[in-house]
Order: structure tokens, then C-alpha cells, then sequence
């Protein structure tokens, strides 16, 4: 993908708005297959514009029929639907190799770990999409792989189902009930421990909070399990913001290359800043781990629910968020 100077002025809504996306990701040591179907609908004249980067395309159909290699065309990595209906449905297959991608943007495989990165533009790098923060869609997951090397399958909003398959692999179905912008995406997949409590929100409804870490690790959750609960309250408390969902997971694992990210229901940190022994940790390591687990969190609603027009806006999440957790953080200490 060529480096591209973008700017404000040239900002164009999106032609089409994408309704529901469902994913189907086959996970294997050295390829991935992701299909890729959505619902479509017609906002603007114009073509159906879809970012790639990076991708091996399969197979497109257009309301389960294949698309005719007149209807679209390539452009650089993007692929350009020109025959779409106002409203109709696409599949899309392609070929990925997160082994190979060095980036750690979109879906890559680190020490036997399946994991993704999508903000900024990382999505179009396992599917063709209108990858901008301004489309937002409904999204179901469905991921299989080898249960014995990944016996942890991960995504955004609630399991759904999960079962074994042949050839010792399995699966599992997650969806998230509120729309979301494509950066928001996340997936894990491997052997992780997993520490479990629970939060109460203000209207009484039961959360169950997980914190999967790898194995051995599980003894420095503590603090971060601590802080994540205290976030939950005080924004309750001064923001009147509740969680909206009955689970909510972290992924903290050495191989993350962002310092931790908010994926909706499914925050993915660096470890450094989950883990905290009180043999081991500074005071320091302790008011980070408090302060970034608290910020994740925030955005929530600052960022997830509520979210940004393009990249140009991005101190409507990243600012506020801060002054957030700034709150918090000087509120509890």
C-alpha cells in the first residue's frame, strides 16, 4: 500500500452504508480463510469502494451469485464494485497469511497467538471493506481452528455457540449487538489462562469480567482486575455511563504492539501494562496499569458508542478520553 497524503477537505460520505457483517475466519498455522458477508445499502450515487491491503482474493459473489469480472475492478490493493444494486449482499473469500505479516496490523500470528490490530486501518488487511470509521455495522464472528494449539477463540459482544469439529478443530460463534466501526474489530485465538469476577452495575445487572493472560501469569491480574472495577464505577458515578454489555474481556499478551487497544468488549494490552505482583511491580508499574486499564475502558462510550466521523476528529476519543482518565486517576489518588 502506497503512503497517501489525505486531507479534510477531500472528505466524501461513504456511497454505501454496510447493516450486518458476518465473518467466518478458518485459522490454520499458514494461511487464514476469512469470508466476508454483508448487507449493503445505497446512501449516495456512486460506486461500492472497498479498501484491501495485501490480499489473496478468492472468490466475490453478489447476492449469492458470482459477480461477473466486469461488475468490479481492482485499483492498486481496493477493489471497486461498479454494477451494485441499491440494497443487495456480498461475499467475499480471500487468502491471508498472518505468519508473514510483520506490520502486527489486521490479523497476525505471533508465538502460536492469533491476533489483531484494526485501528487505524488494519481491517482491510484480512477482507475487502469500507474501512472507515464512519461506516458502522452489525457484527457476527465465527472462528475455527486446531482446538488443542487454539483452544481460546476470542471476539467482540457475546458467545453465541461453540463446539468441536473433525480433525480435532472447533469453532466458535460470538456477536456483538451494537454497531461498530470496523477499526473496533477484534480476534484472538490461542492457549491462554483466564481470571474471572464479576461487577454489578448501577442498575443491578451482572457483568462477568475476564482478564486471559498467558499461562502462568494469572497471579498478576489482581491490581488490573482491581482498577477495571473501579473504572466501572466511577464512570457510573461521575458520568452516569453503564456498561451495556454482560461480559466484558481483556487479552494482555507480550506480543501486542500497541500499548493496549479498546476493541468493543474485547480490550487487547501489551502485558506490561495488565500485569502487577507486589513482589515485583513499582509504585509506578501500579499507577499505570490502573490508569491505562481505566482509559481503555472509558472509551466505551467515548470512542466505541459514540465514535469519530474520520480520522481528522480523533481528539473527540483519544482527548477526551484522557481528560477521563486524568479524572479518574486524580480522583483516586
Amino acid at each position: 500500500m502506497s503512503d497517501t497524503t489525505i486531507y479534510l477537505k477531500d472528505y466524501q460520505p461513504p456511497t454505501f452504508a454496510v447493516t450486518t457483517v458476518s465473518l467466518d475466519f478458518d485459522l490454520y498455522d499458514d494461511h487464514a480463510i476469512v469470508k466476508n458477508h454483508m448487507h449493503v445499502q445505497r446512501l449516495h450515487p456512486g460506486d461500492l469502494y472497498l479498501y484491501g491491503d495485501t490480499l489473496e482474493l478468492i472468490s466475490i459473489a453478489l447476492n449469492d451469485a458470482p459477480l461477473a469480472a466486469t461488475a468490479y475492478r481492482l485499483i492498486g490493493e481496493d477493489l471497486v464494485v461498479t454494477a451494485c444494486p441499491d440494497a443487495c449482499t456480498l461475499t467475499i473469500v480471500t487468502r491471508i497469511r498472518p505468519q508473514d505479516n510483520t506490520k502486527l496490523s489486521g490479523l497476525y500470528r505471533s508465538n502460536h497467538l492469533f491476533c489483531t490490530q484494526c485501528e487505524a486501518e488494519g481491517f482491510r488487511r484480512m477482507t475487502y471493506f469500507p474501512d472507515r470509521s464512519d461506516v458502522l455495522a452489525l457484527y457476527t464472528t465465527r472462528i475455527t481452528a486446531d482446538k488443542s494449539q487454539y483452544p481460546v477463540l476470542l471476539s467482540n459482544g457475546h458467545l453465541m455457540g461453540s463446539g468441536d469439529l473433525d480433525h480435532g478443530r472447533h469453532w466458535a460463534l460470538w456477536q456483538d449487538p451494537f454497531k461498530k466501526p470496523s477499526y473496533l474489530f477484534a480476534l484472538v485465538a490461542g492457549r491462554l489462562a483466564c481470571v474471572t469476577d464479576y461487577f454489578t452495575t448501577c442498575s443491578g445487572q451482572s457483568v462477568e469480567l475476564r482478564i486471559y493472560v498467558e499461562p502462568g501469569n494469572e497471579d498478576k491480574c489482581a491490581h488490573a482486575m482491581a482498577s477495571l472495577k473501579k473504572s466501572m464505577r466511577w464512570d457510573e458515578e461521575q458520568y452516569g455511563r453503564e456498561y451495556d454489555l454482560s461480559l466484558f474481556m481483556i487479552v494482555a499478551v507480550s506480543d501486542f504492539n500497541m500499548g493496549a487497544m479498546e476493541n468493543k468488549g474485547l480490550n487487547i494490552f501489551n502485558s506490561k501494562y495488565i500485569l502487577a505482583h507486589p513482589n515485583t511491580a513499582t509504585d509506578q508499574d501500579y499507577i499505570e496499569v490502573e490508569s491505562v486499564v481505566g482509559h481503555e475502558y472509558f472509551h466505551n462510550w467515548t470512542g466505541n458508542r459514540v465514535t469519530c466521523r474520520d480520522w481528522f476528529q480523533l481528539s473527540l476519543k483519544e482527548g477526551l478520553t484522557v481528560f477521563r482518565d486524568q479524572e479518574f486517576s486524580a480522583d483516586l489518588n
